[in-house]
């Protein structure tokens, strides 16, 4: 058979019998070195402007798509929100303030902002000020009921509660709840600095010098551990950080968000000179309360930039469900059934497709190439296509995609976005090959040596790249 299929290439003469499950034989030899099986991936490839795709293997086969599922969700909110969408963050009183004292309480309200920062918060406690609020006699009240959500278990995805892409959806989301660190080497112990202002959390540094080289691991060897406190927390560091490490940062969310918010506020609040008598707490607008001033953020493709380029999680979980907001408060089935709705009326069906939280960071979700790469057709034909593409990282170029492919023939000619669970590898975006003709490409693998798949999903974007038009595709038969 490979000598009849080697003839009939000779020949120019596509021989079917030999398509070898649709794949190039580049990526099949990938897989193969890999140890991954053909029937564990599922691979899509399809000129934007043609009827018929190039490559279609298990293209109808439900899988995790881990962080390229964030294309859905970014898509979706483009188009109903529309690029230029904010989010505001406003702060309302019943009383006006005299000689700087403000009788009573203040209140903050939270629209689901997925990247309202300290700095944000600093110059909006700045125009507090600004408008003659020193002096606080009442509490400040954080309200967070924007988002109808259950609490998440920080700790049930990967047993790794601290780690700031773990959060979940917040109303009020301030600082992706993180607090930043930084590690120095230091003679004996090493040096920790908490970078980010939390009134009421002290730092225990029980670390010791490691004499190792600093491996990719480094974060795994140090232990923190949150303990409560009469008049606040303790956040103790132990384990080992290695000298060849020199300075890194560290961000954590070891806080839960009323803790969170609170120590930080307080502390930017102390920070600008202005005083609170009572505390910060949950709670909620009261009827008859005066807007007194508001943070609008950047615009949704700001963030959907964000979302893509450098995959944040948290900031998916965000839009997700602010798409549910149309009928406050927002709950993440409400987002989900907004979103099934709008692929319905673009005539986007995917019979297979299970929404979450929108993000990729879930075991549950799944859809498969021939869907998510239809709505990757379909967004090149959108109004919103510009914001879209330009939001997905540049092979070789930037984001997720900085370090793969350098100096190969697909540096600079696909914006793909990538995605990585435990026995998850994905990859989905769009690819110009040598005469400039762009490709819709997904490329999705479920197997427990996935990790090992990176090679296989390169030596696609690199025979895309490297194609010309008419060009029949060589194939192998399997071994």
């Amino acid at each position: 058979m490979i000598a009849k299929c080697l003839a009939a290439l000779a020949g120019s003469i596509f021989c079917l019998a030999a398509l070898a499950d649709g794949l190039p034989p580049t990526v099949l030899q990938a897989l193969k070195a890999a140890q991954i099986p053909a029937a564990s991936v599922a691979v899509v490839v399809h000129p934007v402007d043609a009827a018929a795709p190039l490559v279609a293997h298990n293209a109808a086969l439900p899988m995790n798509p881990a962080s390229v599922m964030k294309l859905v969700t970014t898509y979706a909110a483009l188009d109903l929100l529309g690029p230029a969408y904010t989010w505001k963050t406003t702060v309302w009183t019943e009383n006006a303030a005299v000689d700087g004292n403000l009788s009573g309480n203040l209140y903050l309200r939270g629209s689901g902002d997925p990247r309202f920062a300290i700095e944000h918060l600093t110059a909006l406690l700045r125009q507090i000020q600004a408008r003659g609020i020193r002096r606080i006699n009442g509490d400040i009240v954080v309200d967070r009921s924007v988002f109808n959500v259950s609490d998440v278990d920080p700790g049930a995805f990967d047993d790794k509660p601290m780690r700031p892409y773990n959060v979940g959806p917040d109303g009020f989301l301030l600082n992706f709840r993180a607090l930043r660190f930084t590690l120095q080497p230091d003679n004996g112990r090493p040096r920790l600095f908490m970078e980010t202002p939390s009134e009421g959390l002290r730092i225990d540094n029980q670390l010791h010098t490691g004499n190792g080289d600093c491996g990719s691991n480094w974060k795994d060897l140090i232990k923190v551990r949150l303990i409560p406190e009469n008049n606040g927390n303790r956040l103790e560091f132990s384990g080992n950080y290695a000298a060849r490490c020199g300075e890194k940062p560290l961000s954590l969310a070891p806080l839960p968000a009323e803790a969170q918010t609170s120590g930080l506020i307080r502390a930017l609040w102390k920070e600008l000179g202005g005083s609170l008598n009572g505390e910060v707490r949950a709670g909620s607008v009261p009827p008859g309360a005066q807007l007194l001033t508001q943070h609008e953020s950047a615009p949704l493709a700001d963030a959907v930039r964000d979302i893509n380029k450098f995959s944040n999680n948290v900031m998916a979980r965000q839009v997700f469900l602010t798409i549910g907001n149309d009928t406050a408060p927002a709950t993440a089935e409400r987002a989900r059934q907004r979103i099934v709705d709008w692929l319905a009326a673009r005539n986007l069906r995917f019979s297979e497709l299970v929404l979450d939280n929108g993000s990729g960071l879930s075991r549950l979700e799944r859809i498969s190439a021939d869907s998510l790469n239809r709505l990757l057709l379909d967004a090149w034909k959108s109004p919103v296509m510009p914001e879209f593409v330009s939001s997905l990282p540049i092979v070789g170029i930037d984001g997720t995609m900085k370090k793969r492919l350098n100096g190969s023939a697909a540096t600079g000619r696909a914006h793909i976005k990538t995605g990585t669970l435990d026995g998850v590898k994905t990859a989905a975006g769009y690819a110009l090959d040598a005469l400039g003709q762009r490709h819709a490409v997904t490329f999705l693998i479920n197997h427990p040596r996935a990790q090992a798949g990176s090679a296989a999903i390169d030596a696609l974007l690199v025979w895309v790249a490297q194609r010309r038009a008419g060009e029949k595709m060589p194939v192998l038969e399997n071994e």
